[in-house]
């Protein structure tokens, strides 16, 4: 069954926003931060929101175990700074915390990059933070994303991933969320996705796959780059992704889009209109509309 949604805010009304943002979009899932992705200021859950997000969710049946949270982009387990990967600790608790405040299981983390330090002992802090926020009581698993590779950037390939779950004390509650547009960049070959797989299944198992972000990629294969594209408009390619998507080995499995925002033209700087509801239309097609973005300008414009 294919379960698909994407990026949604989190703001004032927290989950209660969330989910109505992706019931305006159709979606059967969503993704959200619970405060800006770029810094750990953090308010707060409000039960009585969350309640009112639950009734909604039930409404549309959206099941609250495909829904996803993500940790913000400043936490850098792999830091070999002391100060920062106690910070990463603690506010990495604090937030699996808020998961289960929500009834989300599942709480997507970068790596983090090893600047300064060898790859080895990167990997190393961070399973060292790993083993910290693991040890919790709460049902909430730690999907590590497959990264691009950028500067020091840990997590680009199957090895340190298993490298990760293989090395912390306890790997019950730590799972991977692979992101198309990063394996793209770090050089896997997507138009051979199954041997991707393959590999992935015999070094950690598919079982540990629990989600997939879903996003073409504006840079050239194996470029280690990481610019999202809107679906179908840039170098992976609609069919290679709805493959993807519908490969039956990752069945049930959510499925999330992180593309941009669309601006007027397509140079424009603005990017104001959200693609989420015409792309998840267009994916359930199994059809690539080549004037979407023109389509979704025109929708918006309308409103």
């Amino acid at each position: 069954m294919l379960i698909i949604g994407s990026h949604v805010s989190f703001g004032a009304k927290q989950l209660l926003q969330s989910v109505t943002e992706a019931v305006s979009y159709n979606a059967d899932t969503f993704m959200f931060y619970t405060g800006a992705p770029q810094n750990t200021i953090r308010k707060d859950i409000d039960d009585t929101l969350t309640l009112q997000a639950t009734a909604i969710m039930q409404e549309n049946k959206i099941d609250i175990n495909n829904v996803i949270c993500h940790a913000p982009y400043i936490v850098n387990p792999a830091t070999n700074d002391p100060e920062k990967r106690e910070f990463a600790i603690n506010f990495l608790k604090q937030e699996i915390s808020r998961c289960a405040s929500l009834g989300v299981k599942y709480l997507v983390l970068h790596p983090g990059s090893s600047v300064n330090i060898t790859k080895e002992e990167g990997l190393d802090n961070i399973v060292t933070v790993l083993n910290n926020i693991l040890d919790n009581p709460y049902d909430v698993t730690i999907l590590l994303e497959t990264m691009a590779g950028k500067g020091n950037e840990r997590g680009i390939t199957t090895d340190e991933l298993a490298y990760l779950i293989n090395n912390v004390n306890d790997n019950t509650k730590l799972g991977v969320c692979i992101d198309t547009c990063h394996l793209n960049d770090a050089g896997i070959d997507l138009a051979s996705f199954d041997k991707y797989l393959d590999d992935f299944d015999q070094k950690i198992g598919i079982p540990r796959i629990k989600c997939v972000h879903v996003n073409d990629s504006k840079n050239p294969f194996n470029s280690h780059k990481d610019r999202h594209a809107n679906i179908g408009f840039g170098t992976i390619g609609f069919d290679t992704l709805s493959n993807i998507i519908y490969n039956p080995r990752l069945d049930n499995i959510p499925k999330i889009l992180e593309t941009p925002y669309i601006g007027d033209t397509d140079d424009a700087k603005e990017k104001k209109y959200p693609p989420y509801k015409y792309e998840i239309a267009m994916i359930r097609s199994k059809t690539f509309d080549n004037e979407l973005l023109d389509k979704i300008r025109k929708a918006y414009n309308k409103n």
